[in-house]
């Protein structure tokens, strides 16, 4: 199951950047969907279930340090 976010600003002001998290069966690398999450084995190689998460994230703004010219 693979999810992603968009960028967004929070409340306080900080970018949140966008990112996909997605998660499949640590034996197999199945691509788990949202029912089969919830279960004990994998629906693809029997094997008990054991979630691998991977996060990709993307670069939407760059802070700036130190000083500029104008």
């Amino acid at each position: 199951m693979k999810v992603k976010y968009d960028a967004a600003i929070n409340e306080q002001g900080d970018v949140e950047p966008e990112h996909a998290v997605e998660v499949v069966c640590a034996s197999c690398g199945y691509d788990l969907d949202a029912a089969e999450l919830e279960a004990d084995t994998c629906s693809d190689c029997g094997n008990s279930l054991q979630l691998k998460r991977s996060v990709s994230i993307t670069v939407t703004t760059l802070p700036l340090f130190g000083v500029t010219s104008e």
